[in-house]
């Protein structure tokens, strides 16, 4: 019996057989992973390096990193012998983290379903629910937990200042624009008060650590990828220490796996730090 399934590009891969062997960007991938689908390999994108991130990879531990950028090229691929390849896709028109060349020259079918800003959280989980369900996985124990988790936030939410940022550096940060970020959209349909930053790029409006003390924040989520200024490095910066002087601080992966286990802990963290706020007064 024949498989086949249809990508938000518009794009349907049929085989004769179930995929059993996929190959997936590191984020898809740790969320296949999530729901009950072991990847072969994942690949990182031209953020990553020649290491997984570890803010991305979640329980991948064990699965074997294919590289990134130029270094994901056709003999790392094959090393793996997909059947599938699994990426993302931010303008539902090509693939994001592998190449479309390197892909062909392997001679493997690719997937990309859509993360970027115009897609709802629940449209993106319920389209990777899909593809594990398709791939013989196991997604409906997670509809429990979200809404669990997002019944929390909708309990803790107040006017409670809250600015999500990734750390550039001692000069820079970029502070993200709520409506363009799907988890941060729906906290926002949650009824948690994001802070707009004003003018600037698509997501992100870079500044000043003295412009983005201005917001006055109480809640900071802080990008942890590896891309970003993080850790000792992050602390250290006299404007990251005047923005936090009176604020919490919850991570906050941008890249987050594409599943209910991952969103709900995403919402559960920010719950929590909501909560904490309220009992301080």
């Amino acid at each position: 019996m024949g498989w086949e399934f249809t990508d938000d590009r518009g794009v349907t891969v049929r085989t004769d057989w179930r995929p059993e062997r996929v190959a997936a960007y590191v984020r898809a991938g740790a969320g296949l992973w999530d729901l009950g689908v072991r990847p072969a390999g994942v690949y990182g994108s031209g953020h990553d390096g020649d290491q997984p991130d570890p803010a991305k990879s979640g329980a991948l531990a064990d699965v074997p990193y294919l590289g990134a950028g130029k270094a994901l090229d056709e003999m790392a691929l094959r090393s793996v012998r997909p059947d599938l390849i699994v990426d993302v896709t931010y303008d539902r028109e090509h693939p994001y983290a592998v190449a479309v060349d390197v892909a062909a020259a392997v001679g493997v079918p690719v997937l990309a379903l859509a993360v970027g800003g115009d897609t709802g959280l629940p449209r993106i989980l319920a389209r990777f629910a899909e593809l594990a369900q398709a791939l013989d996985g196991e997604p409906a124990r997670q509809q429990g937990e979200l809404a669990a988790a997002e019944e929390a936030v909708r309990a803790a939410a107040s006017p409670l200042r809250v600015l999500a940022l990734s750390a550039a550096g001692p000069a820079q940060v970029h502070l993200a624009r709520p409506r363009t970020w799907p988890e941060l959209r729906h906290l926002a349909g949650l009824g948690v008060e994001l802070t707009d930053p004003g003018a600037g790029g698509v997501n992100w409006c870079t500044t000043t650590w003295e412009a983005a003390a201005g917001f006055a924040p109480d809640l900071v989520l802080a990008d942890n990828r590896g891309n970003a200024v993080t850790g000792r490095e992050l602390e250290v910066l006299p404007g990251w220490r005047a923005l936090t002087a009176t604020a919490v601080v919850e991570p906050w992966n941008p890249e987050l796996p594409c599943s209910g286990t991952a969103a709900a802990a995403f919402l559960r963290s920010v719950a929590d730090a909501l909560e904490l706020l309220r009992a301080k007064g």
